[in-house]
């Protein structure tokens, strides 16, 4: 089969497409012919060992990306976030029948591949860390993004009224036709006060911050008491560090989400999964696409993505 492989750490060209044996299922394994496979910023963190669970110069050589949505043997349609963090970017891989979850009719190979990790992210970052309730104010960073589209909707679902933060006109004008009641440029110098005036001078209830940096401390000072803001990323790669003082005197909290931990938690997924697809199934949550990249040009689609370029979900496609 044909996959993605790397046998070093570093930049794009680490991505070195190959030839290898097809995988063979163990015992409790079924082998998946991929149809799509996702695409996520945190691939480009590992490829060069800088995830939050740094993976060792012991698990090279490695095949990345751990979302796929195709089919079975035996024609079953099915996707998965792979157990092993690894073997997406291939045309097989093989994958514990515990974790394959059925698509649904009306949901894409497209919609299937992007809709598992994101949209578990959006999903927990609103209600499990966020704890965010229907008339407050939430700004959702990245908002063009793949998690960031979806918790858009979201949160609109909710009842919440929505800011979205993003960097161009295009994706701004983007999260507004997916319900954001307001957008505003993130990459303003005054993002305190264009928050603020987007949620007409008053602070907001919840931020998802996914950047660090300046911009995690620019926005806690829109944050209103009893606020939260919770942290799924650090793009900028510059770590905050926040008094605890701080958080009591304007009784505030910060909550980190880690999607591995959700994964740990069946009763969650049980009921995380089911509500996702059956959103995109029905048409009430929509699934953006911003790209579906050859298995060959997976090192140009991480570089779009590390550098901004793009918006929605990118996903590869293992037959081209």
């Amino acid at each position: 089969m044909r996959a993605v492989q790397i046998k070093e750490f570093g930049g794009p060209e680490v991505l070195e497409l190959v030839e290898l044996p097809d995988p063979v299922p163990g015992a409790g394994e079924v082998l998946v012919e991929i149809a799509r496979a996702g695409i996520n910023f945190a691939d480009t963190h590992k490829r060069q060992d800088q995830y939050v669970q740094k993976s060792g110069a012991g698990a090279l050589p490695l095949i990345p990306g751990n979302e796929i949505a195709g089919r079975t043997a035996d024609g079953r349609r099915v996707a998965a976030i792979l157990p092993s963090g690894a073997g997406g970017y291939a045309e097989r891989v093989a994958v514990p029948e515990q974790a394959l979850v059925p698509v649904p009719d009306g949901v894409s190979d497209d919609q299937a591949a992007a809709i598992l990790i994101q949209g578990l992210t959006a999903w927990g970052l609103l209600r499990v860390s966020g704890h965010l309730r229907a008339g407050e104010t939430v700004v959702v960073e990245g908002a063009a993004g793949g998690t960031g589209t979806l918790c858009v909707q979201l949160a609109k679902g909710m009842g919440a009224r929505v800011i979205a933060l993003a960097s161009s006109p295009e994706k701004r004008d983007l999260a507004q036709r997916l319900g954001a009641d307001a957008a505003v440029d993130s990459r303003s110098e005054r993002i305190e006060e264009e928050i603020l005036a987007a949620n007409e001078g008053r602070p907001v209830d919840v931020i998802l911050q996914m950047s660090g940096g300046e911009a995690f401390t620019e926005q806690m000072k829109a944050l209103a008491p009893f606020g939260r803001m919770v942290v799924f990323g650090i793009a900028t790669r510059e770590p905050n560090e926040y008094r605890t003082s701080w958080l009591m005197k304007a009784s505030q909290s910060i909550a980190g989400f880690w999607i591995p931990h959700l994964l740990e938690r069946p009763d969650l997924i049980e009921e995380g999964i089911p509500e996702l697809l059956g959103s995109v199934a029905s048409g009430a949550l929509e699934v953006v696409v911003g790209g579906v990249f050859p298995l060959s040009d997976a090192a140009r689609a991480q570089t779009e993505l590390a550098e901004r370029r793009t918006h929605g979900k990118l996903l590869l496609d293992p037959s081209t």
